[in-house]
């Protein structure tokens, strides 16, 4: 027999890959049309039963959802069903100690890092006759028997930018007699000699970094000790919402937390030494240190009694966080100085329930 070939046109094979092209095309969309409306059934069944307990199976996952918008739908409804699960287990256990009344047992105590702190053998007891005896001799107790008042220096470090000069003036309006003068080139150590000789105090050195206050050396005059800071969180009182207003030239209050081991009460004295020991309770106006973690927070703040019940505070800033870095004994000498306790962060940071404060 003999076979006659046939010529195949173009058009011909363009046609076979169309059909062929097209049926595919009909196939898969008939499969996502069953995927999806499985997919649709499914969704619809959740969002019925979400308001229930039951709305997501225990081995549910959202991040097994491939589209993202329904994946967000769903984990937003994931949140809300905790959160009103959360609700209504506190309303019960409210309900439950009201019924009881005195009979109730005391609450639950949380866990928190603080009250699982390790313990410190140099923590102060405040009725200890060694500690007493190390505060009517040491370099601040002639500020707490008020026998000198503090007088305060506040300078910068070489060619300070906007942010450092204003947070000097704010620190300057918030602690009483501190003047602000500015470095010339000067280096510390010729500094030092001339504040002794005009009665300062303190001498108190604001560094920068990229136009941002990040460092302070805080050097008790004449004969220290000497601290230096991490400054962080750095906020003026322009900054701070519902701003009040400037602070007058009344002599604050202030209040020292959680400073409770041998290292921490020292840092402690050290700033309450920075205020007159004599507060004047008329102007209403409150320094606090806060230590937390080793973190110190600084505010201040004005009282204001609405009534002889309820009383508001209004801030009148700055604001900012203090870590210490190190504490060195007499006046400030980076060279030849001699430290009394350094930061050393790979160490010291290995227990998260360790504090050096």
């Amino acid at each position: 027999m003999d076979f006659n070939e046939v010529p195949v046109t173009s058009e011909r094979k363009s046609k076979k890959k169309k059909n062929k092209k097209a049926g595919n095309k009909r196939v898969s969309e008939a499969e996502n049309g069953e995927s999806a409306g499985v997919e649709k059934k499914s969704e619809e069944k959740i969002m019925e039963n979400g308001e229930s307990s039951a709305a997501f199976p225990p081995t549910f996952s959202v991040s097994e959802i491939k589209n993202k918008q329904r994946r967000h739908m769903m984990f937003m409804k994931l949140k809300q069903e905790k959160r009103k699960q959360k609700l209504q287990l506190r309303k019960k256990k409210k309900k439950e100690r009201a019924a009881l009344g005195d009979k109730a047992p005391p609450k639950e105590v949380p866990k928190t890092i603080e009250n699982q702190r390790v313990f410190d053998e140099t923590t102060v007891d405040p009725e200890d006759e060694e500690i007493a005896f190390d505060e009517g001799t040491d370099e601040f107790s002639a500020y707490f028997n008020r026998l000198t008042n503090p007088q305060v220096l506040i300078t910068t470090s070489d060619r300070p930018r906007g942010k450092t000069v204003r947070f000097c003036e704010q620190l300057a309006s918030v602690i009483p007699n501190a003047h602000v003068y500015y470095r010339r080139g000067l280096a510390l150590k010729k500094i030092i000699p001339q504040c002794v000789a005009r009665n300062f105090t303190y001498l108190m050195v604001v560094n920068e970094d990229r136009l941002v206050p990040n460092g302070l050396v805080l050097c008790h005059l004449p004969d220290g000790p000497t601290a230096h800071f991490k400054v962080s969180s750095v906020r003026l009182r322009k900054e701070i919402k519902r701003r009040g207003k400037d602070p007058t030239e009344h002599s604050p209050e202030v209040i020292l937390n959680n400073f409770s081991t041998r290292l921490g009460h020292t840092i402690a004295r050290l700033f309450a030494a920075l205020f007159p020991q004599d507060p004047n309770f008329v102007g209403r106006q409150v320094a606090t240190f806060h230590n937390q973690r080793d973190f110190i927070f600084f505010r201040f703040h004005r009282y204001i009694f609405k009534n002889e019940k309820k009383v508001g505070i209004q801030e009148l800033g700055p604001r900012f966080t203090l870590k210490l870095r190190s504490l060195q004994k007499g006046t400030f000498d980076s060279k030849y100085g001699e430290y009394e306790w350094v930061l050393k962060r790979h160490e010291m940071d290995a227990c998260r329930r360790k504090f050096q404060l």
